[in-house]
């Protein structure tokens, strides 16, 4: 997106000049998903599809607002001293919650500001467009007040907005991804100890296709919430002779003696997906360090069977799309990432290929569900920054 076209856009609307311009990723998850909340591994990476951000200082405390994303909601505003959560706001309650709890941190913001936000993630396709404003929000007002917060104290805010503030019961995975991403790298986390390192994606030939089913996902009103408490349910049944804090602690060999303890076959199937996951996503960074991208694409299509099977959040869209790209030549792996429900998969496709990968997959999906899919291709980006401003 151009500088110019964000400087041009925020004077349309506010009728006066932005000082800063911003941006901060989207993230696609390569493997190990549902496990962050599990105490498990994750393997995400920021993408450079995102949320950029034209600021402006106000002189007052009032604090206001505009997507042009969501137009039809005009310019939201509020003060800086009022920045409880307000249903009628829609959206802006993402950016403002991350402002409630800086507050609540000790900081102060002593003036308001207009804010001018476009993105071009496509909105709840499980590319993280929520963690993408969060951080985006953080890294302005850290930036345009000067607040100091250490950059993973704005994560775990962003995490805390999400959970306590919008009521999404997320892991820490997606605000972690985009706030810490680095370009060309993606992040191998363990939640359970918040212990990170970064592990380049080096795919030679091949680029990684974001497929989107451009079916809206809406991660509040999901069966999220239930997976997680279905987990939870299953981890509390093998603590009674286990003495272990997540799933994110048993190898598949300590689950497979100790299933029975679980005693129903749905918990079982969730918690063995979460188990298994984990172990699969530490196969997979060691065979990319071994440069065996054949063998990482085989764990990733394996993952998917067992979001599938085991966890049941892929859904016919999904399904159908990453079905259709195994069958596909030069194609080494494919898997929903995010949520689930809908929203996006990836596929990691040889260069020459992509053109008939998308033809073909394309052709296949509009077929069976009726209507047109996207493909992107996901460049791997930094975490969120300041842009410079063109004069």
């Amino acid at each position: 997106m151009k500088t110019n076209t964000l400087l041009s856009d925020f004077k349309n609307i506010f009728n006066s000049n932005a000082e800063r311009l911003f941006f901060s990723p989207g993230r696609i998850n390569l493997i190990g998903e549902h496990t962050d909340y599990n105490g498990g591994n994750v393997f995400p990476c920021a993408i450079s599809l995102g949320t950029y951000a034209a600021y402006g200082t106000r002189d007052d405390d009032v604090i206001q607002l505009y997507s042009a994303n969501f137009p039809d909601s005009g310019i939201i505003s509020f003060t800086t001293t009022d920045l409880e959560y307000n249903k009628a706001d829609d959206w802006a309650n993402y950016p403002r919650g991350i402002m409630y709890y800086l507050v609540k941190h000790g900081y102060i913001f002593d003036h308001g500001f207009n804010l001018f936000i476009h993105g071009n993630l496509p909105d709840g396709t499980g590319l993280s467009s929520s963690a993408s404003i969060e951080l985006l929000m953080g890294t302005i007002l850290n930036t345009a007040f000067d607040l100091g917060v250490d950059q993973l104290d704005l994560v775990k805010i962003g995490q805390e907005d999400e959970n306590n503030y919008i009521g999404v019961n997320s892991g820490i995975m997606d605000q972690f991804a985009v706030g810490m991403g680095k370009k060309d790298q993606a992040i191998l986390l363990d939640t359970n100890t918040m212990d990170y390192q970064y592990a380049p994606v080096e795919l030679g030939d091949h680029v990684i296709v974001i497929m989107n089913t451009n079916k809206r996902r809406e991660l509040a009103d999901s069966k999220y919430n239930e997976r997680r408490s279905e987990c939870e349910q299953a981890l509390e049944r093998l603590q009674a002779d286990l003495s272990i804090k997540s799933l994110g602690d048993l190898t598949i060999d300590e689950f497979d003696q100790n299933s029975y303890l679980i005693n129903d076959d749905t918990l079982i199937r969730r918690a063995r997906h979460a188990v298994f996951e984990n172990q699969r996503t530490l196969r997979a960074i060691d065979k990319l360090k071994q440069n065996d991208l054949v063998s990482f694409g085989k764990l990733v299509n394996a993952s998917h069977v067992s979001l599938h099977y085991d966890y049941e959040v892929t859904g016919q869209e999904l399904d159908t799309l990453v079905e259709t790209a195994w069958q596909q030549p030069g194609v080494l792996g494919a898997r929903m990432t995010g949520a689930g429900f809908g929203g996006c998969a990836i596929a990691i496709v040889e260069k020459d290929q992509v053109e008939n990968f998308k033809e073909n997959v394309g052709e296949t999906y509009k077929q069976i569900i009726g209507y047109d899919a996207d493909f992107y291709i996901a460049e791997i980006s930094d975490g969120p920054t300041e842009l410079k401003v063109e004069k």
